[in-house]
């Protein structure tokens, strides 16, 4: 039995080379964006945080930026948000798309929050996953940015990237298998980082209509990262 327990844990860690793929990767990352933050403007407010990582489902950053001021004007607390008509919600974030969807979500969550937590956003993957709407992906989002302790934040950009870089097959889509293969390999306090900054790298370099890869400053490393086995 206890064989097989190691034979499990050799098999899920990544080797050596990838480890130092990741190290590289996230070295050149901060050098060019040294200033790693979220593309979400949410002010170090952890409920707004929330809010608007639920609003940027299929809807872009700068759009849900956009929405906040007059959002938050009306919903400044969770406890304002579990109040507020739910029509009156659909027509602040209706510009976000699935706005009833996301306005059902919000106002349910709210009250989960009001009710269950004191107003406070939950700070255990458990708790926040048992929230309308939320998946790993914001779960993770919240957990890195506001604790430090979550794990990779597994949006198309990063996806996109991490494959092409060569940290898995090019072309997986899968969020769940990209997280379980990023994670061993960028250590927990760096996770939140490395994503914010995979997002900006995407959105000037590595962009999904097509790159110019002889400019790109992590050519190198892309090329090298292919080769890994």
């Amino acid at each position: 039995m206890k064989t097989n327990k190691t034979n499990k844990t050799n098999k899920n860690k990544p080797s050596p080379r990838l480890v130092h793929l990741g190290e590289a990767v996230g070295e050149r990352l901060e050098k060019i964006y040294p200033n790693a933050e979220c593309a979400l403007d949410y002010r170090g407010d952890p409920w707004r945080l929330f809010v608007m990582a639920r609003l940027s489902a299929q809807c872009t950053d700068k759009r849900v930026n956009e929405v906040s001021p007059a959002l938050f004007a009306e919903i400044p607390d969770a406890a304002a948000a579990a109040e507020i008509p739910v029509e009156r919600l659909e027509e602040l974030v209706r510009s976000c798309g699935l706005y009833r969807e996301k306005a059902k979500n919000i106002k349910e969550s709210a009250k989960i929050i009001v009710e269950k937590h004191g107003g406070a956003i939950p700070d255990t993957e458990e708790e926040l996953l048992a929230l309308p709407g939320v998946g790993r992906k914001i779960a993770n989002l919240l957990l890195g940015d506001l604790h430090g302790r979550g794990g990779m934040v597994c949006d198309t950009h990063l996806m996109r990237i991490c494959g092409r870089l060569g940290f898995y097959e090019e072309g997986l889509k899968d969020p769940t298998k990209c997280e379980r293969i990023m994670n061993p390999i960028i250590p927990m306090e760096k996770r939140a980082d490395f994503c914010h900054r995979i997002v900006f790298f995407g959105r000037e370099y590595c962009t999904a209509r097509g790159n110019d890869c002889t400019k790109c400053p992590l050519n190198d490393l892309c090329a090298a990262g292919k080769k890994i086995k």
